[in-house]
């Protein structure tokens, strides 16, 4: 069985994870959402196991480099660490319903990357260094809690709607969401935890360019984008600081904070040019 073979059953797990996870929280089913746990853990393992596959088969192909260097490889990447990112939380905070606002976006990782090309490929000069894992670790961890950060940021505005205007008499599946207070606090830490991560990426990054390139800054497109992203981040935790920003306001922001991201991890290899181009290759 090939590491491609096993990507694609996990694309179909997690699909079934995230809607037991949002059946469970519907139908407050603590069935469905054990069952989704237990799913997601599961399919964890396996990628881990087809990640090192990949890794093995590239070796076997003669490349011998780690499965991270293309766009199809970075979106399981990205996926695996939302999902152990997700189970942290999950088992700190001992909530299963986060998992119907953060797993679904481990699906969509797996989703996007079954659209690219699969093809294990030799690594361009640019990316024969030691500083690829670093940098794309540190990065995509990073990534992977902002995503997280931006499914929380949702659950809160949704679950701040229901305490608004619905009737405490009343039952909502809304009133099983964690309180306010609760989601608001691992909105902040998260977003905190990504921030560390995403700057030690930018600076991996940057000790990568100039070993490669001859200068630690070039204003390539998706370093300055990723600029941006930081600064966005620097900011939300800026105003959290010092002028107590919580609630929505920090809400939008993971969210905002979170398309950033997006466009700058997958829309600017798509969209424009530059010395970073090479990673929506597949």
């Amino acid at each position: 069985m090939t590491s491609s073979l096993l990507f694609g059953i996990i694309t179909f797990t997690y699909l079934a994870a995230s809607f037991l996870y949002i059946g469970g929280f519907i139908f407050r089913s603590q069935k469905a959402g054990l069952v989704a746990s237990v799913l997601t853990g599961l399919s964890f393992l396996v990628q881990t196991g087809a990640i090192a596959l990949r890794w093995k088969e590239s070796y076997s192909m003669g490349y011998g480099h780690a499965p991270m260097s293309n766009m199809y490889e970075s979106l399981v990447f990205f996926s695996w660490a939302i999902v152990i990112f997700y189970m942290f939380i999950e088992y700190k905070f001992k909530n299963r319903l986060l998992g119907a606002f953060a797993v679904p976006f481990a699906f969509l990782s797996m989703a996007l990357a079954s659209l690219t090309g699969d093809e294990i490929k030799p690594l361009i000069p640019a990316l024969q260094s030691n500083w690829l894992i670093a940098h794309v670790m540190t990065c995509f961890v990073g990534y992977a809690a902002f995503a997280v950060a931006c499914g929380m940021g949702i659950m809160y505005l949704i679950k701040s709607t229901y305490d608004e205007k619905a009737d405490r008499k009343g039952a909502s599946l809304l009133a099983t969401l964690p309180p306010l207070s609760v989601i608001d606090d691992i909105t902040h830490k998260t977003i905190v935890f990504g921030f560390l991560w995403l700057s030690a990426g930018i600076i991996t990054g940057a000790i990568w360019a100039n070993s490669a390139w001859g200068t630690y800054w070039s204003w390539d497109p998706k370093e300055t984008w990723s600029l941006i992203t930081w600064f966005l981040y620097a900011a939300a935790l800026h105003a959290r600081f010092t002028k107590g920003w919580g609630g929505k306001r920090i809400a939008w922001l993971a969210i905002i904070g979170f398309l950033a991201v997006v466009f700058t991890y997958y829309g600017v290899n798509y969209l424009l040019s530059g010395l970073h181009s090479y990673g929506s290759s597949g």
